[in-house]
């Protein structure tokens, strides 16, 4: 925790609003995509699904995986506190909501189901998308599965794997992702392994969400690492998410946005 509010106190004597931003791409993403004050009516669908899990107090075994797909961690937890501690927050579900509804990416890949709080705001934010998201735990993805059917989320593909090991024998060079929300395994290793083996699938458009990069200091070395990659352009650090552009035609720059 101390470790975290350090981070935090750097980030704050770093960040800058929209003032302090010259590139116009980020100047428009922050201006009409963070800094958005509407009221979308897809935000009261996305209250009325946490709403749902947080009412429910019914127990699941939850199955949580290490290295080479082996469970390290099996226990019973309930659902109403799965959404109220690892969920994703209300403020953090609508602007995944808008950054999905800005950008309109066709094919999504999620790296972390959970309950399926995020999804749902990436689903909402363009129901024509094709969506695909991993959990590594059965029980807990066909729970999320049940709230898309009850809420008409129609356009979600879950799978079931620990998330290396899919993204390993799938043969990504033959896809490619628009947005990619990585809020599974938060580990300096972890990380890294995902970003190489999705490198093949990024095109000029595509966005990268990482969650929970001041984590640690490992994920901090991880942020560090994906900012300095060759193939990265536009970097953003909100300080819960780092967000990776790959566009070429933008110069190498790094931005700390206060949300």
């Amino acid at each position: 925790m101390l470790y975290i509010i350090k981070s935090y106190l750097s980030f704050l004597w770093h960040s800058k609003n929209e003032h302090g931003v010259h590139s116009p791409f980020v100047f428009n993403l922050v201006t009409k995509c963070f800094y958005d004050k509407k009221q979308y009516p897809e935000y009261s669908v996305l209250k009325n699904y946490r709403k749902a899990l947080l009412q429910n107090k019914n127990t699941i075994e939850v199955t949580d995986f290490g290295a080479g797909s082996k469970v390290f961690k099996s226990n019973i937890r309930a659902m109403n506190q799965i959404a109220k501690n690892a969920g994703i927050s209300s403020k953090r579900a609508e602007l995944l909501f808008r950054i999905t509804y800005y950008f309109q990416p066709e094919n999504i890949l999620e790296i972390g189901t959970s309950l399926g709080l995020a999804t749902s705001a990436l689903s909402l934010g363009n129901p024509k998308a094709k969506i695909t998201t991993l959990e590594g735990c059965a029980n807990t993805s066909a729970l999320a599965k049940d709230q898309f059917e009850k809420f008409n989320l129609d356009n979600i593909k879950t799978e079931v794997s620990e998330f290396s090991a899919y993204l390993k024998t799938s043969d990504l060079r033959l896809s490619t992702f628009d947005l990619i929300y990585f809020d599974g395994n938060h580990s300096k290793e972890a990380t890294l392994a995902y970003f190489d083996l999705l490198l093949p699938t990024i095109t000029n458009e595509s966005i990268w969400i990482f969650d929970d990069i001041h984590w640690s200091v490992g994920m901090e070395e991880a942020w560090g690492i994906i900012k300095k990659h060759p193939k990265v352009s536009v970097t953003i650090d909100t300080f819960q998410w780092g967000i990776v552009f790959f566009r070429q035609e933008q110069p190498k720059e790094h931005f700390v946005i206060r949300l």
